[in-house]
């Protein structure tokens, strides 16, 4: 077998790691971790950052939950939207189109033929305007929340930390995380934003300031 000058280089590279002994390295955690603030404040802050995102931003209280999801809805001209087995089917309760629920044996493409699509949240994170989906019964999985064109997605101000560290902290490691911040976007090569490429070109939210 011909040796390459390439090989010979990773092999001395290989060897001089098994000789050399592992050095001991602490990694700093020094996050800001705890950081609070008031009600308003949180839900003017992610506000602003998911408006800068171009999102769509739909505050309301509990009780219009469903009236609210409905009027986004209507607005979009969507008539089939996708949700996931475990959302709570009253959200759904003003709309009078057709509703599918997704299953894990659903092949993902057909998920095209849906209008949209809705969520709940596991927690989002006001400094950076992301929002948060760990694949939970209520949000489902992640081509669920990508393929559709349109994704309405529900946020509870009591689920809305200030910072990533304190984010992440509610998490489960072992779930499949999902983050967003705004619809999905990016630019070509003349620095055009294009809208849609790799997930919903639109993204509606839906924050219940009393939940």
């Amino acid at each position: 077998m011909t040796t390459t000058a390439r090989d010979t280089v990773l092999g001395r590279v290989r060897d001089a790691l098994a000789l050399a002994p592992a050095p001991a390295v602490t990694v700093p955690r020094a996050y800001r971790t705890g950081r609070t603030l008031p009600d308003a404040e949180r839900l003017a802050l992610l506000t602003d950052r998911l408006v800068d995102y171009k999102a769509q931003v739909h505050p309301c209280t509990r009780d219009r939950t469903a009236e609210v999801i409905a009027e986004v809805l209507r607005e979009r001209g969507a008539r089939r939207v996708g949700v996931p087995a475990g959302l709570d089917g009253r959200w759904l309760g003003a709309w009078d189109g057709e509703v599918r629920h997704d299953a894990a044996d659903i092949p993902a493409p057909s998920l095209g033929e849906l209008d949209g699509v809705v969520t709940s949240s596991a927690v989002s994170c006001a400094e950076t305007g992301t929002i948060f989906l760990d694949g939970s019964p209520d949000q489902g999985r992640r081509a669920l929340s990508l393929v559709p064109d349109l994704h309405v997605c529900v946020v509870d101000l009591s689920s809305v930390v200030v910072g990533v560290p304190e984010a992440v902290a509610r998490l489960v490691p072992e779930r499949p995380t999902t983050l967003i911040s705004g619809p999905s976007a990016t630019s070509d090569i003349e620095l055009e934003r294009v809208e849609g490429v790799h997930g919903p070109r639109t993204l509606a939210v839906v924050i219940r300031t009393d939940a």
